[in-house]
């Protein structure tokens, strides 16, 4: 399973959903603005909040960094 943490105006979080998309992978984007359910799960699992946060089968890669997406989903 594949989740997208975001924000609105995130350059990397729209890289990183369209990476997903050009493998064909589907994932859940998930804001992270004005939710902070969210947030603190972010922050228990990476100690921040930032975006991207991708989690990939539980998981998390701060910010958008291909070889480290790709070592997750081999």
């Amino acid at each position: 399973m594949i989740r997208i943490y975001t924000t609105p105006i995130c350059a990397y979080c729209k890289m990183a959903k369209e990476y997903f998309k050009s493998k064909e992978l589907q994932y859940e984007e998930i804001p992270l603005v004005g939710n902070s359910d969210a947030q603190k799960l972010v922050v228990s699992k990476t100690g921040m909040v930032a975006a991207p946060i991708i989690e990939i089968n539980g998981k998390f890669i701060v910010g958008f960094n291909r070889q480290e997406i790709d070592n997750a989903l081999n």
